[in-house]
């Protein structure tokens, strides 16, 4: 297994449950809101017909200033695969795939991967088969090509080929976060139920499952090193029972697992959901979704130190809600070339419905920033996004409700320091 050089790639019971069965339940958009000396723009409203609805994940960047992404379900469909690109001063969304159910697959809940050959690569929660385990399917591992024709219309359907069917028997089923695709195109992720990680193998199409975390579940997809090390949270793992971050290292045929810290559900906050990133010294930088005290949710730092240890230390205890429940990223954290970190909150904010922010570091301390407070107006609500940068260093990523009940995609040009 080989990676290229820095790639990192990936979304308490009650919650994760909850996510899911929130995104259960106009094409160009553009309503600029000024919040503190940045701007926020909604890019798209989700109207859940043929766009359909229920964005449950970020962003992956496309060529010219395009973005790809998914949605997970509306009341006209299981999901659908869709391209957002800009044309002029304004953007227009070509909705590429609908998903069908059954065999098919139905309600993706991560991030699409994109191939060096413009093809993408995702999973569906549901859909597939294993339906008498997972009740609506176990969900699926899907390719996606373009027709044939050049598209006309913002309906411009890709071809779909199905890797995978996931059975729910250990495998992985349920998938939850993004795909991890390696320089042979070999694809990694986490499965939910019963929680596993697992390996896609390209030059026969099998699976294999490196690890089986059982009940503690597994969410976030993975990432690695340059040693080929796979790094990934489970929700209710480690010690106390409160999630964990793992390790898994190559061994001869299989892989070794280690937890590399347990968490306590004190200061160290509990239930990390969101998928890790990595620096370029090593670090590994994560959220979870509750604190103690109220806080909504952490934001930590795991460093590699000699002999195999490694040191964890919590950044920033997020603001509690200004009102409802407290509940933080459910999504990964995103780092700028000077290593402020930004992020989402599912919950919190003054309204309740979510926020946009970001750390900045200084001399050894962390500062936070509001860079945005969803209304669950026009703006949206409930962000289960990360967030994606362009070369101009504006920040994009998806909220998952908003007004109309559907979602949208934003933009927010930062404040320039």
């Amino acid at each position: 297994m080989r990676f290229a050089p820095g790639e990192v790639s990936g979304s308490a019971t009650s919650f994760v449950v909850s996510r899911a069965l929130v995104v259960l339940l106009a094409f160009t958009f553009a309503a600029a809101v000024a919040t503190a000396a940045q701007t926020y723009t909604v890019l798209h409203t989700f109207s859940g017909s043929g766009d359909g609805g229920f964005p449950s994940t970020g962003l992956t960047p496309g060529p010219a200033g395009s973005f790809y992404g998914t949605t997970h379900r509306s009341p006209a469909g299981l999901g659908t695969v869709f391209k957002l690109k800009p044309a002029g001063s304004s953007w227009i969304l070509y909705t590429l795939y609908r998903f069908k159910g059954g065999s098919d697959g139905d309600g993706p809940l991560g991030r699409v991967s994109m191939a060096p050959d413009g093809t993408l690569y995702g999973t569906t929660y549901a859909g597939g088969a294993g339906y008498g385990v997972c009740s609506a399917g176990c969900g699926t591992i899907f390719h996606l090509t373009p027709g044939f024709s050049v598209p006309l219309t913002a309906l411009a359907l890709w071809n779909e080929t199905v890797l995978y069917r996931f059975q729910g028997d250990g495998d992985g089923g349920g998938p939850i976060g993004d795909l991890l695709r390696d320089m042979q195109g070999n694809l990694y992720g986490t499965g939910y139920y019963p929680g596993a990680v697992f390996e896609w193998m390209s030059d026969g199409g099998d699976l294999a499952v490196l690890s089986s975390p059982g009940d503690h579940n597994a969410l976030g997809g993975v990432i690695s090193d340059s040693a080929g090390n796979l790094y990934g949270v489970t929700p209710l793992g480690g010690m106390f029972g409160m999630g964990s971050v793992y390790e898994l290292s190559p061994s001869g045929v299989g892989y070794t697992m280690r937890t590399l810290y347990s968490f306590t559900g004190q200061l160290d906050g509990y239930t990390p959901e969101g998928g890790l990133i990595m620096d370029s010294s090593g670090n590994i930088y994560g959220t979870t979704a509750y604190a103690s005290g109220g806080y909504n949710g952490t934001v930590f730092e795991l460093s590699p130190v000699a002999g195999g240890v490694w040191n964890f230390q919590t950044l920033y205890d997020l603001p509690a809600p200004g009102t409802g429940v407290p509940a933080g990223p459910v999504d990964k954290l995103a780092m700028d070339a000077t290593g402020n970190l930004y992020g989402t909150t599912y919950y919190g904010g003054s309204a309740g419905v979510g926020t946009v922010f970001e750390l900045v570091q200084s001399n050894g301390t962390w500062s936070y920033v509001l860079l945005h407070d969803f209304t669950g107006g026009a703006d949206g609500g409930f962000p289960a996004s990360n967030i994606l940068f362009d070369a101009s260093g504006n920040l994009y990523g998806t909220a998952s409700g908003d007004a109309s009940g559907y979602g949208v995609v934003f933009e927010i040009t930062p404040p320039r320091r």
